[in-house]
């Protein structure tokens, strides 16, 4: 029998947390845009200016995946809400429960820290990741689009 832990990741797993970086852009067809360095997930999750968090998730004390999370806040909730950034568990173990146990453990967190909003986001082309999400009762959010600005148009817009 399995059993399955969640724990608070440490600086001490910046490297493991980097490599399930590396094997989640891989699966997302990404692993081209992967730049972090231990190091950099070392400053920016580990220090103590970080406002952002991980969790590893062990399954008979081997870790399989992980998860990273932040908290946001919605104005017309009043309330924060916890944004998770990413989610992982290696193809193995992707039918035992353990992405299931990160997502109740974030949720738990969520509700702990009196969380309006539970909220993440999945590709479009992700279809067994919708079809998991869907399975546990999180719906779709179609009426707004994302947008982003990063690298040389984000330096354009500050310096224009």
């Amino acid at each position: 029998m399995s059993i399955i832990k969640i724990r608070q990741a440490t600086v001490e797993d910046s490297d493991l947390i980097l490599r399930f970086v590396t094997e989640l852009a891989t699966y997302e067809k990404a692993e081209n845009e992967v730049i972090a360095t231990v190091a950099d997930i070392e400053c920016s999750l580990f220090s103590s200016d970080s406002t952002t968090k991980a969790v590893i998730c062990n399954i008979n004390n081997e870790p399989v995946g992980f998860a990273v999370y932040f908290f946001n806040y919605s104005t017309w909730l009043g309330k924060h809400g916890l944004y998770l950034e990413d989610l992982y568990v290696s193809p193995k173990y992707r039918s035992v429960g353990a992405g299931k146990a990160l997502l109740k453990h974030l949720a738990k967190i969520a509700l702990s820290k009196n969380c309006g909003r539970f909220e993440w986001s999945v590709l479009d082309w992700n279809e067994p990741a919708i079809q998991f999400y869907q399975s546990i009762g999180a719906k779709p959010q179609d009426e707004w689009v994302g947008y982003r600005l990063t690298g040389k148009a984000l330096v354009e817009f500050v310096n224009s």
